[in-house]
């Protein structure tokens, strides 16, 4: 007697194909959620938007879990809610653009100048308070940087208001004979 070797497709995929029932909506998560993000990745470009897009999805199915009597059509009701919370995220962030004669560019606030010379001033300042001795320096950063008063200052450091003063006068002093920082002036 033989065995046939080939069965229909309608046979082969009988077996394949399970049906889940799911006693709660968490095992249906935690069954469900990587296939279920791989579909919310194909939707957005960024992972990010994925998992919230997702997480969205999902809420709305938990609201309708016991309206939804046929648990093997959960895969297709959160698909659906994914589309749909994606299309309506797609509708609302259209941004309008609209022609004009002249850009409208902010205002520059006063003394703001240009961001890279401003960068090249912090870095040029604390190449400048790096050559400070330890001491000069634990004061200016903490009088200036950390904005404490001098009696703050004095309590952090465990010395009197007349040696932060005295200490913090010499070192502006030095800061400004600085020659690096008279080339960004």
């Amino acid at each position: 007697m033989t065995t046939p070797v080939c069965t229909s497709a309608s046979a082969a995929a009988a077996p394949a194909r399970q049906t889940h029932s799911f006693p709660s909506f968490a095992s249906y998560v935690r069954a469900r959620q990587p296939v279920l993000l791989r579909t919310a990745r194909s939707l957005t470009a960024n992972p990010s938007d994925a998992e919230d897009l997702l997480q969205t999805a999902l809420t709305k199915t938990y609201v309708a879990w016991e309206r939804i009597e046929d648990h093997r059509a959960l895969d297709g009701y959160v698909r659906r809610a994914l589309l749909n919370t994606r299309t309506s995220q797609w509708r609302k962030r259209r941004v309008d653009e609209f022609v004009c004669d002249e850009l409208p560019e902010p205002e520059p606030a006063p003394g703001s100048g240009d961001p890279a010379e401003r960068q090249a001033l912090r870095d040029a300042m604390w190449r400048a308070i790096t050559r400070l001795p330890a001491r000069q320096r634990a004061m200016v950063v903490l009088r200036y940087y950390e904005d404490l008063s001098e009696a703050q200052t004095a309590e952090v450091l465990g010395v009197s208001v007349g040696t932060v003063k005295s200490a913090v006068s010499r070192a502006l002093s030095k800061l400004r004979e600085d020659p690096e920082l008279g080339l960004v002036r």
